[in-house]
């Protein structure tokens, strides 16, 4: 059983208990590659999981007769030692919370492409594809820094800099060259489009809409390109940018799902990494949970997707989920979890679930402090969304997803997780700040973190973070057994009014003293952790 066209073919997938799909995939190709409707930037796996799938079912179910495009633009050997070995075929392999694993081939993918203007045939096949009539929409997966075009220090990037100087013919850059297709289907008689950003970030259409903009702007300006380019991109009803909100965990492949399809017969399952590091392999493991709210604004129409349980709304909407679920409702559940997984010692986060301590942590904050301040979006339940969460989501023993993976980053992460719950009830007329016992108790625990030195006294390493080093300076001369509150006050007191961190001042908010006096516990000596947690969980 080998993963390629042929092989897909025999009764053996079948009989092994794979899905394999029943449409005329040449004919599907063959459709879609005269006539596309569907291209995709970035060929990583919440792709496979998510986005391929929802196109596979609607060809399985009748709802189209095409399929999609997969175009990768910063790993280009992804293409070439993965997807075009494999016919653009792919396993999705789903772990379900009851136990049962089912296997799917994944063969929506008509044809992949590479994003390089140096290469004649890749980049004018895109060229082709963006001028045709029948494209409705671009979706995006190359994460929140993809569409970034400046360094940390705000400093525009060299690529960045030279495309905008050189113009659209053979930029470098990653959104240069998105701009660059663009620019094409402008001169084809500007033609419509959906441009979609489906990336895990707030407001994602209009950080794609903000660097496809500017390199109009800045190729208008230095005569690289027709005046009319830039009203093109930003007239909503030839080229709009939706907002949507993506939710489905999809950890690296796991060697435990590797082993399954070994069993099963499947050969050349080894993974390939890339020169650029980026780690690959044949399949793909993922959670059955997935949302996705999008904007429904596509100048040129846009496939059946509400037919496989797609949510397409009003922007307001699309915002109200977000933030129900980065907010309040799972994200910040991830990340108390993540903070005390590290310093407890736990490798998965299925396992916390197994801790009453966790469970009632997460609980809490879920239900009880965050809830009060959610706005029902209309579209889906946030309590529904909690018990989801918290009953089915993260205990599924099959998701190999780690404490130490959601806990990078964390610095950039609480302000949003849990500031804006501090905010909402600071101005509430019914909510009491005061009221606030566990989300505190999050923030004391990422000091202990900071520390690098678990419940047992031992150190860990915490997981990569920009503010990493800023954040332990305030700690480093902390230690368990520190008995001096005044002292540990007047250390971590400015870190902890940093609103940049925290969302909010904590001490101006009145929080400050509780956080400290948790933080207090938890250095008290070895297993003050577990202690503290027992006490207050």
């Amino acid at each position: 059983m080998k993963l390629n066209k042929e092989s897909i073919k025999n009764s053996e997938w079948k009989e092994k208990g794979y899905f394999v799909p029943s449409y005329d995939r040449e004919k599907m190709i063959a459709k879609t590659v005269a006539e596309p409707k569907w291209v995709h930037f970035g060929a990583g796996n919440i792709f496979r999981a998510f986005q391929a799938n929802l196109s596979q079912r609607m060809l399985e179910e009748g709802f189209d007769d095409t399929g999609l495009t997969v175009v990768e633009g910063f790993d280009y050997e992804i293409i070439e030692k993965m997807y075009r070995p494999h016919d653009n075929l792919s396993i999705l392999v789903t772990l379900k919370a009851d136990g049962n694993v089912e296997k799917s081939v994944i063969a929506s993918i008509a044809e992949s492409c590479i994003l390089d203007s140096a290469r004649a045939d890749e980049f004018g096949r895109l060229k082709e594809i963006f001028t045709t009539d029948s494209l409705q929409m671009a979706t995006f997966t190359i994460t929140e820094k993809g569409y970034s075009l400046v360094n940390a220090a705000g400093e525009t990037l060299p690529a960045v800099k030279e495309d905008f100087e050189n113009g659209p013919e053979a930029p470098k850059s990653y959104i240069g060259k998105v701009a660059s297709l663009l620019y094409a289907r402008y001169k084809a008689g500007e033609k419509k489009i959906a441009m979609v950003s489906t990336d895990n970030c707030s407001h994602n259409g209009d950080k794609l809409y903000a660097a496809v903009s500017s390199f109009a702007k800045e190729w208008v300006l230095a005569g690289k390109a027709d005046p009319g380019f830039e009203a093109y991109i930003d007239d909503e009803d030839k080229v709009s940018f939706p907002w949507s909100m993506i939710d489905k965990i999809t950890p690296r492949p796991d060697d435990s799902v590797n082993e399954i399809l070994k069993k099963d017969g499947v050969e050349e399952l080894e993974p390939v990494v890339t020169s650029m590091k980026t780690w690959v392999a044949p399949f793909v493991n993922a959670e059955e949970s997935e949302y996705l709210v999008i904007e429904d604004k596509f100048p040129n129409g846009r496939p059946a997707l509400e037919k496989v349980g797609v949510i397409f709304t009003e922007k307001e909407t699309v915002d109200k989920v977000e933030r129900m679920k980065v907010c309040t409702c799972l994200n910040p559940l991830h990340t108390a979890l993540a903070i005390y997984g590290c310093v407890l010692g736990f490798t998965k986060i299925s396992d916390e679930m197994k801790d009453e301590n966790l469970v009632k942590l997460v609980k809490e904050i879920g239900y009880v402090e965050g809830l009060p301040v959610v706005t029902d979006p209309g579209v889906i339940s946030p309590k529904e969304f909690i018990d989801t969460v918290v009953n089915v989501r993260i205990p599924n023993v099959f998701m190999p997803d780690t404490p130490q993976r959601i806990a990078c980053d964390t610095s950039q992460k609480l302000p949003i997780r849990f500031g804006e719950t501090i905010k909402a009830y600071a101005v509430s007329d019914t909510l009491d700040v005061n009221n606030l016992k566990l989300i505190p108790l999050v923030h004391a625990g990422w000091l202990r973190y900071l520390m690098g030195v678990n419940d047992e006294g031992a150190s860990f390493e915490p997981s990569p973070d920009p503010m990493l080093e800023k954040a332990q300076s305030y700690v480093k001369d902390i230690a368990l057994g520190e008995s001096d509150r005044n002292k540990v006050k007047a250390a971590v007191l400015p870190l902890l009014k940093d609103a940049t961190i925290f969302g909010v001042d904590l001490e101006e908010i009145g929080l400050s003293d509780r956080v400290i006096d948790y933080f207090m516990e938890l250095i008290a000596c070895t297993g003050a952790v577990r202690k503290t947690l027992q006490k207050y969980c």
